[in-house]
């Protein structure tokens, strides 16, 4: 009796292990996993040399890509960041950062607004122009990046059926409804 439960433990096991190995995230652990000590992007533009060499995890959405010889510099608008490092939508900005990447990034894989997370040591602060004002980046060379993929929305079904008319059914519509026959 006793060898039974223990082989309907193992087994159950098993199963549960398989089955939670398929619910693992994809996004790399260094992305996950957040350096210690929390900078944000405007305490660099104030105070760059304090910050200089500190391991940060920024994200955000892309602003522009641009290809030098031997590396790639990615501006970002800063946005928080969830637990697992992915840029909240609905959140303020914290300012801009230019994440410098060694080697050459193809810009067409790296569109605007696309969500996108770095981890690296802070450099210091670079000043380009937005607009007429000179603008204070900070600069990140990264160790590791992460380019969140697109979201697509997912629609209810009744939106793919060319016959649904929600109209359909006369006032009141919930009784007339097949859900509350």
């Amino acid at each position: 009796m006793i060898m039974k439960y223990s082989s309907i433990a193992i087994i159950t096991g098993l199963l549960c292990g398989v089955f939670f190995s398929g619910c693992a995230s994809k996004v790399p652990e260094y992305i996950r996993n957040a350096p210690a000590g929390d900078i944000h992007v405007n305490e660099v533009q104030q105070e760059a040399e304090r910050f200089v060499d500190n391991k940060v995890r920024w994200g955000g959405s892309i602003i522009s890509v641009q290809n030098l010889s031997e590396e790639t510099h990615i501006e970002i608008l800063s946005v928080k960041l969830n637990k697992s490092g992915k840029p909240l939508d609905d959140s303020k900005s914290s300012g801009r950062f230019i994440a410098r990447i060694k080697g050459f990034l193809e810009p067409e894989e790296y569109p605007k607004n696309r969500h996108m997370t770095v981890t690296g040591s802070v450099n210091g602060l670079v000043e380009h122009p937005v607009g007429s004002y000179d603008y204070p980046y900070p600069v990140v060379d990264v160790d590791g990046y992460y380019l969140w993929p697109e979201e697509t929305r997912q629609y209810p079904h009744h939106y793919y059926d060319p016959f649904y008319n929600p109209y359909f059914y006369p006032y009141p519509y919930w009784r007339r409804h097949p859900y509350y026959w």
